[in-house]
């Protein structure tokens, strides 16, 4: 497994380093170690998916409040989405800049989401499934989120969401 910084802190794509032989391959997708290694939230208390029937279905931007503050290791299991990172940490040096990857269940790449970002995506592909591993349980009195299109971001997604909650719809502009 590869891990590489982005250019938001503590933000890191994952990639796998297949071992490979006439049955297939094999690949570490997450190690304790190396992920305490490089201050990444190295534990996992909660595993999700979510399936995605069409292309151009985002979900997003969503995160919890301190301190139910949660960390995600995204990763495409099947299809295609346009997965992003907000860095709402008001003392960090990239405070509200977005950085986006494509993950897909052809590149195998990962996405570390750390505590205080927010994280959403479009899909890219019908019949999508995202598999995420959690930092934190899920505290309903602690989801919070900003509006994919809020101009304070300025996120470039690759096309306009068809599909869309009513929830992730009505976030207010970012008023920090």
């Amino acid at each position: 497994m590869r891990i590489e910084p982005t250019p938001l802190p503590g933000v890191m794509t994952i990639d796998l380093e297949p071992i490979t032989d006439e049955r297939g391959w094999f690949a570490r997708s997450f190690c304790r170690d190396a992920f305490a290694a490089l201050n990444m939230n190295a534990d996992v208390v909660q595993c999700n998916v979510s399936y995605n029937t069409h292309a151009g279905t985002l979900r997003g931007m969503h995160y919890q409040a301190e301190p139910h503050a949660e960390s995600k290791v995204v990763r495409v299991t099947r299809g295609a989405v346009f997965d992003v990172a907000v860095d709402l940490r008001p003392g960090s040096p990239t405070y509200r800049r977005w950085h986006g990857e494509t993950l897909s269940a052809d590149n195998r790449r990962a996405l570390h989401i750390p505590e205080g970002c927010a994280h959403g995506f479009i899909t890219l592909a019908d019949d999508t499934e995202v598999h995420y591993l959690m930092g934190a349980a899920y505290h309903a009195e602690s989801a919070r989120g900003v509006r994919w299109n809020d101009p304070a971001f300025g996120i470039e997604w690759p096309s306009e969401p068809v599909h869309v909650s009513p929830r992730d719809r009505a976030f207010e502009d970012f008023n920090p």
